[in-house]
């Protein structure tokens, strides 16, 4: 979702950064808008280089439309998070001033608007404050009340802005209820593996790593904690907790293998390569011969041991893996289901040309307890939310015969 992050002219101007940060974790997208106090505590760059969006700091920027940029960002954003508020923004906003910006844009979009105050504990007491923040609070709009402590004034008390992780999750629970996947340790698996038998020669396949990627972005979205081990790809990470980079399927191994345990639920998306060249030359082996023989070797089944972990242990992580098939897809699938005693298998057939590897969309068959259950052709977005949905209500089903909730 996308979130217009207010920075306005105050000390705890710097937390707004570590906010912004924050909320990408979650995989929120982040716009700053900064009053010109605010980049006066800290410069527009920083936003940038975080954000990767250019920040706002002018309503009357020169460019064709710049006129009108507050009317596009109002009818896009998702929410108006604005940290820190001063007491002279949260003026504006209650008596309908709309002299800058980020004041215009709060007028202009019907987005939830919440707030941080930060500012010294006699104005934050003040009766005319204190009137605007009930203004503002009748309209709807939500408050992460201030913390108590030393102010950069030097006095102690009330108004210190609250802490990031706080403004963060108070901005996650606006957006997104609370649902089966919020809180959930996740690990995803995404790309190819590149098994090297020289320096600069391997044997790889065509993965590009959308639909785990795709899986991971949907996954942090829904609250989940995400981590996601990905094989070599040209793709720009999403925001989650953690991405851990691997070449070849013996170290996808060992990175998945070492952090399944903390698990609760692993979605193997890679397209882990079957086979690894026995020996890897030290130097580059010369072309001159017209056939080159190299020996190859299983490599570790990363699914499948999962599975049998998991069943000598009684319990472990929900498995959901993938087969990429170009026959008999459905049958494979559920033979696999089996045999590594996952609990979904999403099944696609790679042979076609507008589904499966390198390409933007999919069409996949979703095996599971109660069958398969066929996902016709749409993006790779779409489909990780509908693999994603069968995870849930899985994990609705279990909680329910565990006698738990969600």
């Amino acid at each position: 979702m996308l979130i217009a992050l207010g920075v306005t002219g105050g000390i705890g101007a710097y937390k707004a950064v570590e906010v912004a940060r924050g909320l990408q974790k979650r995989g929120h997208d982040v716009v700053a808008v900064m009053t010109p106090a605010a980049t006066r505590f800290v410069g527009p760059v920083t936003f940038e280089a975080i954000t990767r969006r250019r920040v706002i700091t002018d309503q009357f920027e020169a460019g064709a439309n710049a006129d009108i940029e507050h009317i596009a960002l109002a009818s896009t954003i998702d929410l108006l998070l604005i940290a820190p508020a001063t007491a002279n923004i949260i003026g504006k906003l209650a008596n309908g001033l709309a002299d800058d910006f980020l004041s215009t844009l709060y007028t202009a979009t019907r987005a939830p608007l919440l707030l941080a105050p930060s500012m010294n504990t006699q104005m934050f007491a003040h009766e005319a404050v204190r009137r605007n923040l009930d203004t503002l609070a009748a309209r709807g709009v939500r408050f992460v009340e201030p913390g108590e402590g030393y102010l950069a004034c030097g006095w102690i008390g009330k108004g210190r802005l609250a802490e990031p992780d706080e403004i963060v999750a108070a901005a996650d629970a606006i957006l997104r209820p609370a649902g089966p996947l919020r809180g959930r340790r996740i690990l995803i698996t995404a790309g190819p593996t590149l098994e090297d038998f020289d320096p600069v020669r391997f044997i790889g396949n065509r993965s590009s790593g959308r639909m785990g990627y795709a899986i991971a972005a949907e996954a942090a979205r829904r609250g989940a904690d995400v981590t996601l081990v990905t094989g070599p790809t040209s793709l720009e990470a999403p925001a989650v907790r953690e991405v851990v980079k691997v070449r070849g399927a013996v170290e996808m191994h060992q990175a998945v293998m070492s952090r399944a345990g903390d698990m609760q639920i692993v979605v193997m998306a890679a397209a882990v390569a079957d086979y690894t060249p026995v020996e890897r030359a030290d130097r580059k082996v010369p072309k001159g011969r017209d056939t080159l023989t190299l020996t190859l070797k299983r490599t570790p089944d990363i699914l499948g041991d999962l599975g049998r972990q998991r069943l000598a242990r009684g319990g472990g992580p929900l498995l959901v893996g993938f087969a990429a098939e170009t026959e008999d897809v459905v049958a494979h699938a559920a033979a696999k289901r089996e045999a590594k005693h996952a609990d979904l298998i999403v099944a696609n057939d790679v042979s076609r040309a507008d589904a499966g590897f390198d390409v933007e969309t999919n069409a996949v068959t979703i095996v599971g307890p109660d069958g398969a259950e066929p996902i016709p052709l749409q993006s790779k977005a779409r489909i990780a939310a509908e693999i994603l949905n069968r995870v849930e209500r899985l994990l609705v089903t279990r909680s329910a015969e565990a006698g738990h909730h969600v």
